[in-house]
């Protein structure tokens, strides 16, 4: 069995909170939505991403006798036969793979029994706050260069296998062009792009033979790392060699550079590989990277086709994690409202709409109760799944980013930018900020 999809990746407060439902009888619907409560520094949207993965686990959610053995030891008969049968029934709403989306705004909506949608909680919200991070995080290296091929090569470094695997699912989705981890080429039908390691030249007596060597190996990929020695005296080298590969119909596709000042050595090389005769050749550049360095890169006209981007992306360096939470909003068919200091929720099972201006960009979007509260603008949060079952058959992963890639385009040319721009502009509709200050006045008037 594989332990990412079992049902005790969860935190154990979740089957504790489970076992006193049933003991008192709390298995009335209950309506939980998940948010981010405000953008990381520097960021000005978010990109929804791991509906998928999500929806996968619930439709699959269920518990193995082994599982239920282990558990037998921790809770009571009547829990283990609860869980014995346990399939989660209940309906999903969610924003599309790939919508920018700003705080406040539910996501994702799940309406289901109390038990099950408290059961859930843990493993949902990992899936979806890791996925959007990093979607949110390779969106700004997508906008930043549009017209480059954009690689994820931060397997080695992410925190995990799935880390490593679903990053390259969330960086494709967001707009880079494929990943170097082969497993998530297989998954998930992700481009893959790879060349060689420094290892390899260092393995050979020389360079030059280390390059013919991989160009004949690879006739159709030749991509050769040059700064392992000496970068222009390697291109001068790759220059020659281009000449004898021609005669057996080899071409020269590309060369890769991985340290030292990029801009700078990707000047000269260009130089190098024009003079002779290799206009067409790229020049792909790697070697810890982010948004901010191709930004840079990018401004000093530095002649680079292609940047593999790793550690920085798979870890979501400078904003590693989202305030998100996943809340109750409605139980029993009452709303809810948490008015913990700083962390109050707008209560209500929600809907969130979309507006744009006379040029297309967005505008501004509303938050209102999703019933009896109806806005102008575009309905953001879908009926996924219904009962347990998903409503439609998964969207090719390419189409969601083709979607995604749709998105950036509307958005105002401020939000573009590596720069902090004004805050979005998310309404709280009166109705649902009059709902808020009923329940606020029948709490207080309960505690006298």
């Amino acid at each position: 069995m594989n332990p990412l999809s079992s049902p005790l990746l969860t935190d154990l407060y979740q089957l504790m909170m489970l076992q006193s439902y049933l003991e008192h009888g709390m298995e009335d619907t209950a309506v939980f939505e998940l948010f981010v409560r405000k953008l990381p520094p520097e960021r000005n949207f978010m990109v929804a991403a791991g509906l998928e993965q999500v929806l996968d686990f619930l439709e699959n959610l269920k518990f193995s006798p082994e599982e239920l053995t282990w558990l037998a030891s921790h809770f009571p008969p009547a829990v283990i036969a609860y869980l014995e049968r346990f399939r989660f029934n209940g309906d999903v709403h969610a924003l599309p793979e790939g919508t920018v989306f700003f705080p406040n705004q539910p996501i994702l909506r799940i309406t289901a029994t109390l038990p099950q949608a408290q059961l859930i909680e843990s493993r949902v919200m990992n899936l979806l706050h890791f996925e959007t991070l990093i979607a949110s995080k390779a969106a700004r290296s997508v906008l930043v260069a549009p017209d480059k091929l954009l690689v994820d090569f931060g397997m080695r470094r992410a925190h995990g296998a799935e880390a490593a695997l679903l990053a390259a699912r969330a960086s494709y989705l967001a707009g880079f062009s494929g990943s170097a981890t082969v497993l998530a080429g297989t998954l998930y039908d992700i481009p893959l792009f790879g060349t060689m390691a420094h290892s390899y030249i260092q393995a050979h007596a020389d360079e030059a033979t280390a390059f013919e060597h991989f160009a004949r190996s690879h006739p159709d990929n030749v991509i050769l790392l040059i700064d392992t020695y000496d970068t222009e005296a390697a291109a001068a080298k790759v220059v020659i060699l281009a000449r004898k590969l021609r005669a057996d119909g080899i071409s020269v596709k590309g060369v890769r550079l991985d340290s030292g000042d990029l801009a700078a050595h990707a000047k000269q090389v260009r130089r190098i590989l024009d003079a002779g005769g290799l206009q067409q050749a790229t020049i792909f550049a790697s070697g810890n990277l982010d948004e901010y360095r191709l930004h840079a890169l990018l401004s000093s006209a530095a002649p680079i086709d292609g940047f593999g981007v790793g550690t920085a992306l798979d870890i979501s360096s400078d904003a590693p994690s989202l305030d998100c939470a996943y809340k109750l909003q409605e139980y029993a068919g009452k709303p809810r409202r948490k008015r913990s200091e700083g962390k109050a929720t707008w209560p209500g099972r929600k809907q969130v709409y979309r507006n744009y201006s006379a040029d297309g960009c967005l505008a501004g979007d509303v938050v209102a109760l999703a019933e009896n509260d109806p806005q102008a603008g575009q309905v953001l949060l879908q009926l996924v799944m219904r009962a347990g079952q998903r409503i439609s058959a998964n969207t090719p992963l390419h189409q969601l980013r083709q979607q995604t890639l749709a998105g950036y385009a509307r958005l105002p040319h401020t939000m573009t930018t590596l720069d902090t721009a004004p805050a979005y502009p998310v309404t709280i509709s009166a109705t649902l900020q009059a709902l808020a200050q009923q329940l606020d006045a029948e709490q207080a008037e309960q505690a006298e």
